[in-house]
């Protein structure tokens, strides 16, 4: 942790002062939402690059209105913030920002509405959140929130106790991470990221109504698999059995960013080594998030550093 500000309710402050009171509704009842995005350091450029900080903060605005939340920032001024603490912050290395939008009041009942919306932004460096060499996730006991109880479409905090029972269960049980069913059955992601089985020439993925976050590196991996491979995604429910007899699969994320599959369940996935897909897209993943692609960096990229 080498942040020396954090930006609190409309001005930047120094970081030990980000301060909340333990009676704050957000902290007692999970009333909030929040983002992960992702800063590359290009050190042959001198240059660090947010990635896809726009579809963050559209996100965060879309998970603010479920929530029954209202920020008083554009997506513009969201952006501009953004880039300016980590300037403010001096850091030349990859980092994980991390906007936090939650009820402020502090009183006692729950409820989500009449209630004031504060926001808090940070700014710390950030390496490998899993293992990117080679996964080995159980299949969880635990089911994913439903749209119905806990909307997944939206990262609310207090849903992350969910992953958290996931995640737990499956570094307890002796694996890497753990893969979620929906209350169906069917295939959901993993703890806290979307799941790929490339098999028969293409990428699956589950579909958004199977109860999963709608990732923006979701997104990317299908548009680089399309664009640069010529390897098209199919939207469906998933078995979990075909978790078994994938060819290959890949978890993704902002902070799990490309990271290969290698055994489900204690069997292995393909031949229980990386596979050439998953391979190629991680590498094509961290060259772009690095800005060294021009045909995406105009897009994708937000250059922190003003040359």
């Amino acid at each position: 942790m080498n942040a020396k500000e954090l930006f609190m309710n409309g001005e930047f402050i120094p970081a030990d002062k980000g301060i909340i009171s333990v009676r704050t509704h957000g902290f007692a009842y999970g009333t909030g939402c929040f983002e992960g995005i992702r800063g590359y350091w290009n050190e042959e450029e001198q240059q660090l690059y947010l990635f896809r900080l726009r579809e963050h903060y559209e996100r965060l605005l879309r998970s603010c209105k479920i929530l029954s939340m209202s920020l008083p920032y554009s997506v513009e001024q969201l952006i501009e913030q953004s880039t300016e603490l980590v300037r403010r912050n001096g850091q030349h290395e990859d980092v994980y920002l991390r906007p936090v939008a939650y009820k402020g009041d502090e009183i006692i009942g729950v409820k989500l509405h009449d209630l004031r919306d504060d926001y808090i932004l940070t700014s710390e460096p950030l390496g490998n959140y899993v293992e990117i060499t080679g996964l080995r996730c159980g299949v969880s006991s635990w089911r994913r929130i439903d749209d119905n109880a806990m909307p997944a479409r939206a990262k609310i905090c207090g849903s992350y106790v969910n992953a958290a029972f996931a995640k737990t269960e499956a570094l307890q049980n002796g694996f890497d991470e753990a893969i979620m069913l929906t209350h169906e059955g069917n295939v959901s992601e993993g703890s806290a990221e979307n799941i790929f089985l490339y098999t028969n020439g293409e990428l699956v993925t589950p579909a958004p109504t199977e109860n999963i976050l709608l990732g923006i590196t979701r997104d990317t991996v299908i548009k680089i698999a399309e664009r640069e491979l010529g390897i098209p995604t199919r939207e469906r429910p998933v078995d979990r059995t075909e978790l078994y007899l994938a060819d290959e699969i890949l978890l993704c994320g902002t902070g799990a960013q490309i990271a290969p599959v290698i055994a489900v369940d204690r069997r292995p996935v393909g031949s229980g080594k990386v596979g050439p897909v998953v391979r190629r897209l991680q590498e094509l993943y961290f060259d772009i998030v690095r800005g060294k692609h021009p045909e995406y960096s105009a897009q994708w990229c937000t250059p922190v550093y003003k040359k």
